[in-house]
């Protein structure tokens, strides 16, 4: 794979296109010091950018719940969107827009600091491999947990949220599995380290955490919108880990992830039902269907 950096064309950036090369920061940002630094990560799926003004929507949520005053328009950053994946030729692919805090002070204080923007366009396929998205991946479980609500801006798209999720994930690839399951601050399941999280029980009914302390994925939702247009029982409710084993079927949403089944966390073994495939299959024509609309 071409390093992040060694890749070519064009990122616009503070509203100019500049050459991949020179999208660069200076080494005392604030963003990269202190992590005043939020993003999205959103799809392209043939040549369109899913849910993007939702995506916009939620940076400048994000951006303002860091106290960061974004020098654009909800409306620019959507054109300067659109303008980049066809500046890069993006038909299928993936979009990183950032906004961070720059180099103008260095201390916990940022009041004067210069607020940046940066938006980066790559083609890019599936954030599993293929073959695991038909045979389901397998988790363990964090020893990191969400934090508490009243300790962080827990619904934001924020850098340093992740910061426990990297290390979560590296973990979890160094023991063999694909990913990880983090538990919130009061042990109940949450999500995975980039994804939120779906169960499958007996009857056919989902069940999905209540997302009061990680992020409520625009994935998320289009999937419980899917599920109940097909009359599939919808239960987002605190889920403990002993439940686990009674679940038949599990499965992964996010921008990345779209749609990927579980095969099993730790010794909890799960199936790749109909049910699932149906709910990929149904996802994957919604999001190509947006070039039609």
């Amino acid at each position: 794979m071409i390093p992040y950096d060694k890749r070519s064309g064009k990122i616009w950036y503070n509203n100019e296109l500049v050459d991949w090369s020179d999208a660069k920061i200076h080494v005392l940002s604030h963003g990269l010091h202190y992590a005043s630094c939020v993003f999205e990560g959103e799809r392209v799926y043939d040549g369109l950018i899913f849910k993007l003004e939702e995506h916009t929507s939620r940076l400048f949520y994000s951006a303002k719940r860091m106290g960061i005053n974004v020098p654009f328009t909800e409306d620019e950053i959507n054109i300067a969107s659109k303008k980049i994946i066809s500046v890069q030729n993006v038909k299928n692919g993936y979009v990183r827009p950032m906004i961070w805090r720059g180099s103008e002070m260095m201390a916990i204080s940022a009041q004067q600091t210069k607020i940046h923007v940066a938006i980066a366009t790559w083609e890019w396929g599936s954030y599993f491999d293929p073959k695991l998205k038909v045979e389901g991946i397998k988790l363990n479980v964090s020893k990191w947990r969400r934090p508490a609500p009243n300790t962080i801006p827990w619904d934001t798209k924020a850098s340093g949220l992740y910061m426990i999720c990297t290390l979560s994930k590296h973990e979890a690839e160094q023991q063999g599995y694909a990913d990880s399951l983090m538990l919130d601050h009061e042990g109940n399941i949450a999500e995975a380290t980039g994804a939120n999280i779906f169960f499958i029980d007996k009857n056919g009914e989902l069940h999905t955490p209540v997302p009061d302390s990680f992020l409520d994925g625009i994935t998320r939702r289009t999937v419980i919108d899917i599920a109940k247009l097909k009359n599939i029982k919808v239960n987002e409710r605190k889920i403990k880990p002993e439940e686990l084993k009674n679940f038949d079927g599990c499965f992964l949403t996010g921008t990345a992830a779209e749609v990927t089944p579980v095969s099993c966390i730790e010794n909890n073994q799960f199936k790749v039902s109909k049910l699932i495939l149906d709910l990929n299959e149904s996802y994957q024509v919604l999001v190509r269907k947006k070039k039609a609309a």
